[in-house]
């Protein structure tokens, strides 16, 4: 039996490959309240069906930055498993709502790459992700920056 990969090295990125990501989530009401509780958002719109039901979507959204935070969790077995570190994120944008019981799917562009200037056994990676609900709509998009091992050096 082969043990399961996680990540890739620096070599394995390719320049305009995209990726489609296994995991997946679905978002539950009661993932959306503990986030809620533990990064003190506690807007109605997130909490309280009746507030939310007379507002633009007429239901709870789930908080952004959860959808965030899934969908760099999502990324992590391919993009950042052999990461020395994630230097950066940028452009974070939300599409379209994301509502309780919505399904959380991501691929991942490789934008660019390169060499470390100071050190040789790693290199930068730069990847655009995006995420997506169960109807294909894309939900939120960000890029980042990620230091990566290199092979064998």
């Amino acid at each position: 039996m082969e043990s399961s990969k996680l990540g890739l090295c620096f070599e394995d990125f390719e320049i305009g490959a995209e990726i489609k990501h296994n995991l997946s989530k679905t978002i539950f009401e009661c993932d959306n309240n503990f986030f809620s509780l533990m990064t003190m958002n506690h807007h109605p719109v997130h909490t309280n069906i009746d507030y939310a039901s007379q507002n633009q979507h007429g239901k709870i959204l789930v908080v952004g930055t959860l959808v965030f935070s899934l969908a760099v969790g999502i990324t992590v077995p391919d993009v950042s498993g052999k990461a020395i570190a994630n230097l950066g994120y940028d452009t974070i944008k939300h599409l379209n709502p994301v509502f309780i019981n919505d399904t959380i799917y991501v691929r991942t562009k490789i934008i660019s790459k390169r060499e470390s200037k100071s050190k040789t056994d790693r290199g930068i990676v730069y990847v655009e992700s995006i995420a997506y609900n169960q109807n294909g709509v894309d939900v939120l998009s960000f890029r980042r920056s990620v230091l990566v091992k290199k092979k064998d050096v």
